[in-house]
């Protein structure tokens, strides 16, 4: 505790001589998905630009909260921190991202993007300065995982002047969140040179209690802790050629006694806050470093490059309670029917099952990407052209405890097995990627035709099973987006792209499991003026051999292939200030979000049984964890030092299996605890600022106000709620 108050501490008293400013310097931008909330008028698809400053001052840090905001994406929540996000856009498997794109500052950041895309990693949004989601019109520029869209995070900025900045909150169940830097920009005879210095810090000591159980007290320690420092530096040169050189370096220390196992039914709906005593030893414990080197030249008004080298590493150990011996034989078994129920609650005799699911990743890779415009007689193009050359790769080094209970619970034997026991793989993929995409201005009108090819070597190994493959793709994703300008405030827009998802390189190699295709359409019309903005879409997605996950679900080896699907929806989102522009002093900012989705298998799915969660699904059957409706929608008040605001969000009812039953008691397909209704929830969140000086703001909150709980996942080992009614309070200074 005293280190945790040092952090506190230590990120006030920087601040002391940093008061002294210069006069703000231009400096070249690196090039973004989008840009500003401005530059979203001119796509030619739906997407997003979320400022860190709206969410930020709402003590908002779930990076699953804050997507709730944007229409056409779909979270399911499993922590209650976002520690360990499953994110869908428009529709696609949510398990643990791995049907996203995830980026930061324009670089893959998924441990490993192709050979492993469902690990437990994402960026965090609360050491961010802002997020740009892409539906619909990212399957050209960006890829692996062109069928949904992209999500990149937008580390700090290196301030153009001196700046110290720190946020300092405190709340329930003893969370921290700490995060300060400095940095500035300075000039001289060599040219202009940035510097920026940066730590986060974020823990708790989490929001469920364990139970006592085999001779064991009681235990609170169900939370996490997460350091992550970065530096970023860049230089300009004194030249007659615009050029910048950036370089970036950052590393998380993670470390969290989060656990797969959820509860019965009835212990869900009478004590969401229990873990039971089986799972007190469940830990995840990863490590990352990410850097990059990016060069960006302008060499003539009209063409732009920017070069990138990058490398990130990753290594992780999730070791938990995978399963049971004795009763129902499954963790899922034991929590749908009671059998075995004892063994998870250290009160009876059985074995626990405890994995240790250690893992290394590691991902580089090499890309350029520029634009450079032209003019055919009166038609205006902006050609945008991408290559990227990516290996990454993942070891499993994983092997089994068994935790032996006696008659009373109690511990009497653990019988370790050897390393690599239960999974000694490597996993590599190769993959060059290249893009070109032509805007073409014909007055009013943009229309935007482009191709992305990849093509993928992936190979495995299996040292337990002396077994090996390889495999290899040659993928073509075109698609043509358009941008209508009615007048200086509205547009009409749309496209028809083509999505790709691969599986992994064991899965094609050795279960014969091939890519997944869908076909996007997109229409939509977006407004934009300083009272009022709202953007309204209607999306199609066609997916053919839809990839079932193998992610945390259990014994299955392989994704799978799960036949066809449709997801259509509608998408709005309002934003409106009645007060803006009429000289008042108050302002009553006020915002919508809608999403309506029909997602839905067309072929009967009979593979895979318990372990894959579409099992069971016939013609019609909704696809698991996408909910119908979605709304989000927020007032706020602030005049001269304070503000206040009010934010709800709701999601309607969904299901944790394609089976579609409302019950695990009525499944038939062995998913066990999987099986059953996920609640709708309508919650609440108050929170209001005061600017003590130009410099201070006080930050204060409650979120989930009401206190409605509810099931949010029954993955990977059955039923676990929302986190309850919490609070906090805290400051941020900038000097």
């Amino acid at each position: 505790m005293t280190n945790q108050i040092g952090i506190f501490s230590l990120t006030s008293a920087l601040a002391v001589g940093l008061l002294s400013a210069q006069d703000a310097i231009e400096t070249l931008e690196t090039v973004n998905v989008i840009g500003s909330t401005e530059d979203l008028l001119g796509l030619t698809g739906a997407g997003a630009f979320l400022e860190a400053e709206d969410y930020q001052k709402k003590g908002l840090t779930n990076i699953q909260q804050i997507l709730r905001k944007v229409p056409g994406v779909y979270v399911r929540e499993e922590d209650g921190f976002g520690n360990f996000p499953n994110i869908s856009l428009r529709g696609g498997d949510g398990t643990r991202s791995e049907k996203v794109t995830i980026m930061e500052d324009g670089i893959l950041t998924a441990p490993a993007p192709y050979s492993a895309p469902a690990a437990y990693y994402s960026p965090r949004a609360g050491r961010m300065s802002g997020i740009e989601v892409l539906k619909g019109s990212s399957q050209i520029q960006y890829g692996p995982q062109t069928t949904g869209g992209v999500i990149n995070f937008l580390s700090t900025e290196i301030p153009t002047e001196e700046t110290f900045y720190t946020r300092n909150t405190y709340g329930a169940y003893n969370t921290l969140l700490s995060h300060s830097y400095y940095g500035d920009t300075v000039e001289n005879n060599a040219g202009t040179f940035g510097f920026l210095l940066e730590l986060f810090h974020h823990r708790s000591d989490g929001f469920r209690d364990i139970d006592a159980g085999g001779g064991l007290p009681e235990s609170g320690n169900t939370g996490f802790t997460l350091t992550e420092p970065m530096i970023k530096l860049f230089w300009e040169p004194n030249t007659p050629v615009r050029q910048r050189l950036e370089f970036k370096y950052g590393y998380s220390d993670f470390d969290s006694d989060e656990s797969y196992i959820g509860l019965t039914e009835n212990d869900v709906r009478n004590n969401p806050d229990r873990r039971y005593a089986g799972t007190r030893f469940d830990n995840m414990a990863s490590e990352q470093h990410r850097t990059y080197l990016k060069y960006r030249i302008e060499p003539t008004q009209n063409l732009n490059l920017e070069i990138a080298g990058y490398y990130n590493e990753f290594s992780r150990n999730w070791a938990k309670v995978d399963d049971i011996v004795g009763g129902a034989n499954s963790v899922r078994g034991a929590l749908a029917t009671g059998n075995g129920l004892e063994i998870l609650q250290m009160t009876g005799p059985g074995t626990l099952v405890f994995r240790n699911n250690n893992r290394d990743y590691s991902a580089y890779g090499y890309q350029i990407q520029g634009d450079y415009t032209f003019a055919t007689g009166s038609v205006d193009h902006l050609l945008k052209f991408g290559a990227r050359y990516h290996r990454d790769d993942v070891r499993r080094f994983q092997n089994d405890e068994q935790i032996v209970l006696g008659a009373t619970g109690a511990i009497s034997n653990r019988i370790v097995g050897a390393p690599g026991s239960q999974g000694n793989r490597f996993q590599e993929t190769d993959a060059l990627a290249i893009w070109v995409q032509d805007e073409i201005a014909i007055g009013n009108l943009t229309l935007t035709p482009g191709l992305r090819y990849e093509h993928i070597d992936q190979s495995f190994r299996d040292f337990n099973a002396n077994e090996s493959g390889s495999n290899s793709f040659d993928l073509f994703s075109p698609g043509i987006g358009f941008n209508y300008e009615l007048d200086h405030s509205g547009v009409v827009y749309g496209g028809v792209y083509r999505g790709i998802s691969t599986p992994g390189p064991r899965s094609a190699s050795r279960g014969g499991v091939e890519e997944e295709e869908s076909i996007g359409y997109e229409l939509g019309y977006r407004y934009q003026s300083p009272k009022m903005s709202y953007d309204f879409a209607a999306f199609f997605t066609d997916f053919d051999n839809l990839i079932a996950t193998d992610a945390g679900l259990g014994v299955l080896d392989n994704s799978q292939n799960v036949g066809e699907a449709e997801v259509f929806g509608l998408e709005a989102q309002i934003s409106y200030d009645p007060l803006a522009g009429s000289g008042s002093e108050l302002s009553m900012p006020m915002y919508l979000s809608a999403t309506w989705t029909d997602a839905t298998l067309t072929t009967a799915v009979t593979g895979g049984g318990s372990d894959n969660i579409y099992a069971g699904a016939t013609d019609g059957s909704e696809i698991p964890y996408v909910p119908e409706w979605q709304l989000a929608a927020g007032i706020g008040l602030a005049k001269g030092a304070w503000s206040v605001n009010l934010d709800a969000t709701f999601v309607s009812d969904a299901f944790g299996t394609a089976q579609n039953v409302d019950s695990p008691i009525q499944d038939t397909t062995g998913a066990g605890s999987r099986a059953g209704k996920i609640d709708e929830l309508l919650l609440f969140d108050l929170t209001g600022t005061y600017d003590i000086n130009e410099n201070v703001t006080l930050l204060a909150g409650v979120s989930n106000l009401f206190d409605e709980r509810g099931i949010t996942s029954r993955l990977a080992r059955g039923p676990r709620a929302n986190i309850g009614r919490n609070a906090f309070v805290g400051f941020e200074a900038k000097f």
